[in-house]
């Protein structure tokens, strides 16, 4: 345990950095194009899902992928497909070899870019997850920190495998699944939630009232936001875990607590010139 959690501490801010970049990765564009220019050389002599040049994948992974997406094809209908490329691409050319339609997804792995990950997604894909679904989804498994844990063949299989549970079920609105990083984000807004209640509900001078109410309903659209929206909302729509949640809850409420008798102690003190002996 002790282990773990000195591993996790060092590293837990680089993760909650990558969860702002998400943040940003929402106001840009979903990302940048997968060719520039035809080179047809670079496509195999023969049918397959899978075009490994920066070989990111052992040859293992890739037969298996390869069986994997086709099975998936069939079964399905939809048609997801992977390139990889670093200082080579058969850019345009892929297209008119895949036969990419609007029931196509092609997932690209060049970590030129910064972000490993790169997707082309056909309209039918959208109707089903949002563009917001795709930025996240990039930035969750493309970014550097979680591409330098898991490896870039670990990045590439796991986003596959989301899309593909999202395409089993019927579509997704945010990518299934709580990351550490993300829950320590929501475990913090929770606790300034319960701060900002705790403070406001402390009794002021002259009342007889244990608990200002009044205060506590005056300020929840901000309490309500960092505890509601920011402390539950993404945990209760990418996992069904109720362990998250509970910690969440009992943050808000710790904190409201704690907030309520600091503020008791320090804000309720009456000045020093009417205090007695003075």
């Amino acid at each position: 345990m002790a282990n773990t959690l000195g591993r996790f501490l060092p590293q837990w801010p680089l993760r909650l950095a990558a969860m702002l970049l998400l943040l940003l990765g929402l106001l840009l564009p979903a990302g940048a194009p997968a060719w520039a220019y035809d080179n047809p050389d670079l496509l195999p002599d023969h049918a397959t899902p899978v075009i490994d040049l920066a070989h990111n994948l052992t040859d293992g992974q890739r037969s298996s992928l390869e069986s994997e997406l086709d099975r998936f094809e069939q079964s399905s209908g939809w048609k997801l497909r992977v390139l990889t490329q670093y200082d080579r691409t058969p850019g345009q050319a892929v297209k008119d070899f895949w036969k990419l339609d609007e029931r196509s997804l092609l997932l690209v792995a060049d970590e030129r870019g910064g972000n490993l990950l790169n997707f082309n997604v056909g309209d039918a894909l959208f109707a089903l997850m949002p563009r917001t679904f795709w930025v996240e989804l990039q930035t969750r498994y493309g970014n550097q920190y979680y591409v330098r844990e898991h490896g870039r063949d670990g990045a590439i299989l796991d986003a596959l495998h989301s899309v593909q549970g999202c395409l089993e079920k019927g579509g997704c609105q945010v990518v299934p699944g709580l990351p550490t990083e993300q829950w320590v984000l929501t475990l913090c807004t929770s606790i300034l939630g319960g701060l900002i209640v705790g403070f406001a509900a402390y009794p002021r001078q002259n009342s007889d009232r244990r608990i200002e109410w009044a205060w506590v309903l005056l300020l929840s659209p901000l309490w309500v936001i960092l505890f509601g929206i920011f402390g539950v909302a993404p945990i209760v729509t990418r996992t069904n875990d109720w362990l998250p949640l509970a910690r969440n809850a009992l943050g808000f409420a710790g904190a409201a607590v704690v907030a309520y008798l600091l503020a008791q102690q320090i804000l309720a003190r009456p000045p020093a010139q009417d205090r007695p002996g003075n």
